[in-house]
């Protein structure tokens, strides 16, 4: 007997992303992915969105040597299953992110990078910002800047305010075409460039990185008052759900 078998269309690119979570935690005071946000770790806050995510297919974790035991553990507790290797960082974050990369599924067309720091980013903007990857090569999600910004020199003295209009606060998850920024991490490294930013690094290379919108609900934890921050962003989404 013959079977018909239904072909189903490719709607979209097969994504890695690659989260970030080898940092020192030096202004917490303490490993802040392993903290408790609202009784669970950060690092499972994060990864569980992934998890739900629609668009991201395999996470790869960069994390410090003497953590992976630990993570691979949390992983197995909260059955992560989009994670598919755990990775020692490097030196910088440019390093670390480049290390992940490395070990992307050969099929990835778009890499996606995540601080693990910042669990509250919901599947809605990660989405936006894939899809804005797949289309312009490179995206980030970015918030307008509210306070004014000074230009000063190393005595502090003001040299110059920018026009607050043209300037935005990135954020991360950062998109890219997976060769594109594959090799601009590999360029910096070369070049002994350490970039805070990913994008910066394809920004170098004269690439155009299109801008989507950010949440001021994405923030970053880097100091315990980040924690009461993000402990009340999620209990307000739980009383509006």
């Amino acid at each position: 007997m013959s079977v018909i078998r239904k072909i189903i269309p490719k709607t979209r690119p097969y994504c890695t992303c690659v989260l970030v979570a080898a940092g020192s935690s030096q202004r917490m005071g303490r490993d802040k992915l392993s903290a408790l946000l609202e009784g669970e770790p950060v690092l499972a806050h994060s990864l569980a969105v992934l998890e739900q995510c629609p668009c991201i297919d395999e996470v790869v974790i960069v994390t410090r040597a003497e953590r992976i035991p630990e993570v691979a553990e949390l992983c197995r507790d909260y059955g992560f299953e989009k994670t598919v290797r755990i990775v020692c960082g490097g030196e910088t974050r440019t390093a670390s992110a480049l290390n992940g990369l490395t070990e992307m599924n050969r099929r990835t067309e778009i890499a996606a990078i995540h601080d693990a720091a910042r669990p509250l980013v919901t599947v809605q903007l990660m989405e936006e910002v894939v899809a804005a990857a797949a289309k312009y090569l490179a995206a980030a999600p970015a918030i307008p800047v509210k306070d004014t910004i000074k230009q000063h020199d190393e005595n502090n003295v003001v040299t110059g305010t920018p026009d607050r209009s043209t300037l935005s606060a990135v954020q991360t998850p950062q998109a890219f075409h997976a060769d594109l920024i594959k090799g601009a991490l590999t360029r910096a490294l070369r070049d002994g460039k350490s970039y805070t930013d990913d994008c910066a690094a394809v920004e170098a290379m004269g690439v155009e990185v299109h801008l989507t919108a950010g949440s001021e609900e994405n923030i970053k934890l880097t100091t315990p008052m980040d924690f009461a921050l993000a402990a009340a962003i999620l209990q307000e989404r739980e009383r509006r759900a």
